[in-house]
């Protein structure tokens, strides 16, 4: 079966490893890649004295550079990643609201996932992922893989998939993750953080079996960590345990933006190392 991944661009470095780092992730499946470029509608100034009809001129403007440029990633492609037949590359290039360029083109693709880079702002107001990663993860339902701008692809082994147990995930939104389970053969470490060391609900005891029995057939294990600050323990779990990916679901939003969207942060390493799989339900 083909799988269909979308790779949104700005040309940076940044894009560049997470181009890479998707290709490399995917090695062992058929893929069709879709780099795309987005000239934004909210980076031009539109002239009201432009008739309508001239229009057009703009867009060229914009977009011929951009496919130029695309030519030139799918070049540096063909030089510093081994070929493999079971990919293959198509250059996108639209000029449109960048979050209404990415659901367009994730429905007329059929896209299954999004893989881009997370680089946020430099200074004393440190993001930890950009505006557009952001958006994505929160306004577009299609499961995301999240590159940091230090990551480096090497085996999947350890996944850890932090969680409250307060919501009841069905097993379609887990799917991209019973996969990467499989083909990597990996393991994967629920994480349970509790603030005050508080005893599971009835509902949480529910939630928690049922993904017990998700997994049953995989490698995996529950582990439970109290912290005034989940934001620390994760940091610390991460590196104690040699974690190559985390995994979240999207729709539990109060706890993932905890874990993500702090405005500022002090250096917390797996944000600039670790890659994140962010599940969604396709629309």
């Amino acid at each position: 079966m083909m799988k269909n991944i979308l790779l949104p661009t700005d040309f940076s470095e940044n894009s560049w490893n997470a181009i890479k780092y998707g290709v490399n992730f995917f090695e062992s499946e058929n893929c069709n890649f879709y780099l795309l470029h987005v000239n934004r509608l909210v980076d031009t100034v539109f002239d009201d004295s432009i008739p309508i009809s001239n229009q057009h001129i703009l867009e060229d403007v914009n977009v011929k550079p951009s496919k130029q440029a695309l030519l030139k990633i799918l070049k540096r492609i063909s030089i510093e990643i081994p070929t493999n037949k079971k990919h293959k590359f198509f250059s996108l290039t639209d000029y449109n609201f960048f979050i209404e360029s990415i659901r367009k083109h994730v429905e007329e693709k059929n896209i299954d996932i999004i893989v881009m880079g997370t680089k946020g702002a430099s200074g004393l107001d440190k993001i930890i992922i950009g505006s557009n990663t952001s958006d994505v993860f929160t306004k577009v339902k299609c499961p995301t893989l999240a590159i940091p701008e230090k990551a480096r692809f090497d085996k999947i082994e350890q996944i850890a998939f932090p969680t409250d147990f307060s919501l009841y995930y069905d097993i379609q939104i887990l799917e991209p993750l019973f996969e990467i389970l499989e083909n990597y053969n990996s393991n994967l470490n629920i994480l349970y953080i509790s603030k005050n060391n508080s005893s599971l609900n009835s509902d949480q005891i529910r939630n928690k079996e049922l993904m017990d029995d998700y997994f049953n057939h995989l490698s995996h294990n529950f582990h439970y960590l109290t912290n005034k600050k989940i934001e620390d323990a994760i940091q610390t779990f991460i590196r104690d345990n040699d974690i190559n990916l985390i995994c979240m679901v999207a729709k539990n939003l109060n706890y993932f933006q905890q874990i993500l969207f702090h405005s500022k942060v002090k250096e917390i390493g797996y944000h600039t190392k670790t890659p994140f799989l962010v599940l969604h339900h396709k629309n």
